[in-house]
C-alpha cells in the first residue's frame, strides 16, 4: 500500500488527505519528523509560507525534509508549499527546502481579494483543469532539467523536475483529483524504483 504524508503544521491538510484518499492510496498527517519515515511521498500544502517557516524550524522539520528529499522519495508542494522547495526566491536571499530548480516569486496574482479561478491545461494531467488561485506564487525561471507542466497568461504554474513537482494553485479545493494522481504515479514509480 502505498502511502503519502501531507505536512499537517498549516494549510489545506484536510483537502488534500480527502484528494489522496480519493486516488486510493492511505494518507497520513504528518505532525512530528519521526514520521516523514513512514510514507513514501509528501505533499506541502498551501497555506502561509512564511508561517510554515516558522513552524518547521519550530518542529526541527528542516533537516528531516532535505533528507526525504535526498533520499529521491517524491515531494508535491502546492502555493506556499512551491515556495518551500523552490532553490530561489524573488527578493529573499536564503530558500526554505530549496531543492527545486526554479525561481519563484510570491503573492504575484495579488492578494486574498484578487483570488480567482482559470481552467489550465496541464501536461500529461487534463486538457481542462479548475484552478483555484490564492495569493498565489508564479515560477519565474525554470532550470533546463524542469519540465514546465502548465502556464497560465504566460506565467508557470506547474512545473516538475524528477521527484518533485510544483503549482501555483490549488488543486485539493476541487473534486477533480487528476493532478493529485499524477503525484501518486510519481510515487509509485518512485518506490518501484527503490524496491528494484
Amino acid at each position: 500500500m502505498i502511502r503519502i504524508g501531507v505536512l499537517a503544521l498549516q494549510g489545506a491538510v484536510r483537502e488534500h488527505m480527502r484528494s489522496l484518499e480519493a486516488c486510493g492510496v492511505e494518507a497520513v498527517a504528518i505532525k512530528r519528523k519521526e514520521e516523514l519515515n513512514e510514507v513514501d511521498g509528501l505533499i506541502l500544502p498551501g497555506g502561509e509560507s512564511t508561517a510554515m517557516r516558522r513552524l518547521i524550524d519550530k518542529y526541527d522539520f528542516m533537516d528531516a525534509l532535505k533528507d526525504f528529499a535526498r533520499v529521491g522519495k517524491p515531494m508535491f508542494g502546492t502555493c506556499a508549499g512551491l515556495i518551500l522547495l523552490a532553490k530561489e526566491l524573488e527578493g529573499y536571499s536564503e530558500p526554505h527546502i530549496g531543492v527545486m530548480d526554479i525561481k519563484v516569486e510570491r503573492n504575484s496574482f495579488g492578494r486574498q481579494v484578487d483570488s480567482f479561478e482559470a481552467d489550465l491545461a496541464i501536461k500529461d494531467v487534463a486538457d481542462s483543469f479548475p484552478a483555484v488561485f490564492i495569493r498565489a506564487p508564479h515560477i519565474v525561471e525554470a532550470g533546463e532539467n524542469v519540465e514546465i507542466l502548465s502556464k497560465h497568461n504566460d506565467r508557470i504554474v506547474a512545473a516538475r523536475e524528477g521527484q518533485f513537482l510544483g503549482c501555483s494553485f490549488h488543486p485539493e479545493l476541487t473534486d477533480n483529483h487528476r493532478l493529485t494522481a499524477y503525484f501518486v504515479d510519481m510515487v509509485k514509480e518512485a518506490k518501484a524504483k527503490h524496491l528494484v
